[in-house]
């Protein structure tokens, strides 16, 4: 198994160095996610960010409430972006959090579990950023090849969920992350 909270630290790295380099002429432009422009896709990732903390703790989503929706970004979605990951990513140091469970909207599952969809997540919206932005698309390889590893399997409950676009076929030989992006319906 890999060093979860790692990869962690790195997918937050990734994204938030795209981040970091949108001018503010960016924010509205399209990202691969038909549903999101540059703003709501960092909004999403800052909104699962704030959440984390709680669900880490073993607090239910009940609990947590709607506190978080809508505009996490405000005036400065730079700073909102490096506060809430900053509280993700300390969230899973505390001694256990791997091992506790965390309260889903679909139910119940390891902390460990919890962290890899995290995980996943931010590296797939990092490759969306950075096509919204004009940015070099290149994801961490090693985290890339750990995603590819970890999805094939969970494909179909996946896109039962209807969390993923209708996978693209790609061929046999293509690179990891280009088939990474197919099975979620990204095309690179």
């Amino acid at each position: 198994m890999p060093d979860l909270l790692e990869y962690q630290k790195r997918c937050a790295d990734e994204f938030g160095r795209r981040v970091t380099a949108i001018r503010d002429d960016q924010w509205s432009r399209p990202t691969p996610c038909s549903d999101w422009d540059v703003r709501m896709l960092v909004n999403h990732l800052v909104y699962e960010d704030r959440w984390a903390p709680h669900l880490a703790k073993g607090e239910t989503i009940e609990e947590v409430g709607d506190r978080y929706e809508g505009d996490q970004l405000g005036d400065d979605p730079k700073s909102a972006w490096n506060d809430a990951v900053a509280g993700s990513i300390a969230a899973f140091q505390a001694p256990g959090v791997l091992e506790r469970t965390v309260h889903l909207s679909f139910g119940d599952v390891p902390g460990e579990e919890y962290l890899s969809q995290l995980v996943g997540d931010h590296l797939i919206h990092a490759w969306e950023l950075a096509r919204g932005i004009g940015d070099d698309d290149t994801l961490d390889p090693e985290i890339v090849a750990w995603a590819w590893e970890m999805i094939q399997p969970q494909e179909p409950m996946l896109r039962a969920s209807g969390l993923f676009g209708e996978r693209i076929a790609v061929p046999d030989d293509a690179d990891t992350q280009t088939k990474l992006l197919a099975i979620v319906g990204r095309r690179r």
